[in-house]
């Protein structure tokens, strides 16, 4: 239903309609909860065969390591072999780690800010850069953001769009400021669009001159096997095409199990070229004995290898398309198909979200009447830095954790939330233009 067709009469008629849904969804007392990509226990149980004392064996690693004992600093070589051949990079490359790669992230960016990017006497800390900036691409990823602000850098955001980022953009900003230190990218899959980075954009970002010589790119690869049709998607690996660019330190790769096996016990892993390695381990062994090896072991053993991760994640597909698919139902009973200024989503082909965009001014009065009726959703500006979206449009959906029914209501009752919002604002501008 195109509502901006609609005349005073029809949009009163429509009005009283939704307010009448609202009401009724109101004496429900529902609480449903759509604010995070978590995987349900549906998900969850698909991996419980791991937990068996079988699947370890007798502990010890085919290096022959006693994985109950200290040590291991990168983590065990098979769990590092098989994180490098998940994200596409040379297992010596990989550092292995804990169950948080935003953990990962973290640690990274402190090390940084402490110490520079390497060794090197003119890679000064990042925290002597009085004006330190960071590029956000946008919507994006509300934890990154946290990140880079709570360590003093200047927000920059960057548009993204179904093919990667606004490249333009970016190579302009990164030309000539070497306060710029690095960006942030989610680039298969990104939160919260589902968009899939194109070749294009990765070779621009691996080439691109940088008056930085210590700018970083933060590669977020969190959702590189999470499709929910067919096969993963092909893109290329921005770890090779730095290297083939004459950068092969510009890149920093992570990823984790999070969503693939436990969120609060799974492991994660970066990735980068030689030297970095060597020096993030330096700093490491500083911080810790080692990671835990026993669940590095449990998970190469239960997962075994890149193809055995993509028929596990076949399984999670069975599980998530149709709740994606519910979201798309409801999207398209209530207004039909896409409508700029109204109700615009993406439709991505993998991920954990779905991203929309209301007309201007409307996301947070929308959200507000959501969580009135019980349903709470990633607050209005979490998409932007500063948890500021100055068009106050963008909304992130995540239908990963709530059944099929429970979302079709959540999804329904956002609907006519936006549905009431952009009523009431063409009933007033109807009436201003009248009085004018």
């Amino acid at each position: 239903m195109d509502l901006k067709r609609l005349t005073a009469d029809e949009l009163v008629t429509e009005l009283e309609a939704q307010l009448n849904r609202y009401d009724k969804y109101m004496q429900m007392g529902l609480s449903l909860d759509m604010t995070r990509g978590k995987p349900c226990p549906e998900q969850l149980k698909l991996s419980e065969p791991m937990l068996c004392d079988e699947i370890l064996g007798d502990h010890t690693s085919e290096s022959g390591t006693d994985c109950r004992n200290y040590g291991v600093l990168a983590g065990l070589p098979e769990a590092r072999r098989f994180m490098g051949e998940l994200l596409g990079v040379p297992g010596d490359n990989i550092i292995c780690g804990g169950n948080s790669s935003l953990n990962m992230m973290y640690d990274t960016m402190c090390s940084f800010m402490l110490f520079g990017v390497s060794d090197d006497e003119e890679d000064r800390p990042w925290s002597e850069s009085k004006e330190r900036k960071f590029i956000c691409p946008v919507p994006g990823y509300d934890r990154h953001f946290a990140i880079t602000q709570l360590l003093g850098f200047k927000l920059i955001p960057v548009d993204i769009i179904p093919d990667g980022l606004d490249m333009d953009e970016v190579e302009r900003i990164v030309k000539d400021d070497p306060s710029v230190k690095g960006i942030w990218s989610v680039p298969k899959y990104s939160n919260p669009t589902g968009y899939v980075y194109s070749d294009e954009c990765i070779r621009r970002l691996a080439r691109m001159e940088c008056a930085a010589k210590d700018f970083r790119i933060f590669w977020d690869d969190a959702y590189t096997v999470h499709f929910i049709n067919g096969e993963p998607a092909k893109q290329l690996s921005l770890f090779d095409e730095c290297a083939k660019a004459g950068n092969p330190d510009r890149v920093i790769v992570f990823g984790s199990t999070s969503k693939i096996t436990f969120p609060g016990a799974g492991i994660s892993a970066l990735a980068a070229d030689k030297k970095t390695v060597d020096f993030l381990l330096s700093r490491i062994a500083k911080q810790t004995i080692g990671p835990d090896k026993l669940n590095q072991l449990r998970h190469v053993k239960f997962l075994k290898n890149v193809e055995g991760v993509v028929e596990h994640m076949k399984k999670h597909a069975v599980i998530m398309k149709p709740k994606f698919d519910a979201v798309e139902e409801v999207f398209e009973n209530e207004f039909g198909s896409p409508l700029e200024g109204q109700l615009e989503w993406t439709k991505p082909e993998g991920g954990y979200f779905i991203c929309c965009r209301t007309g201007d001014g409307m996301a947070t009065e929308v959200l507000s009447m959501c969580k009135q009726c019980g349903v709470a959703f990633t607050p209005a500006g979490s998409t932007h830095p500063y948890k500021i979206d100055p068009t106050d449009s963008y909304v992130r959906i995540a239908p990963s954790y709530p059944d099929v029914p429970k979302i079709k209501s959540a999804v329904e009752i956002f609907c006519i939330c936006v549905k009431i919002v952009l009523i009431k604002k063409l009933l007033e501008a109807k009436k201003e233009a009248n009085n004018n």
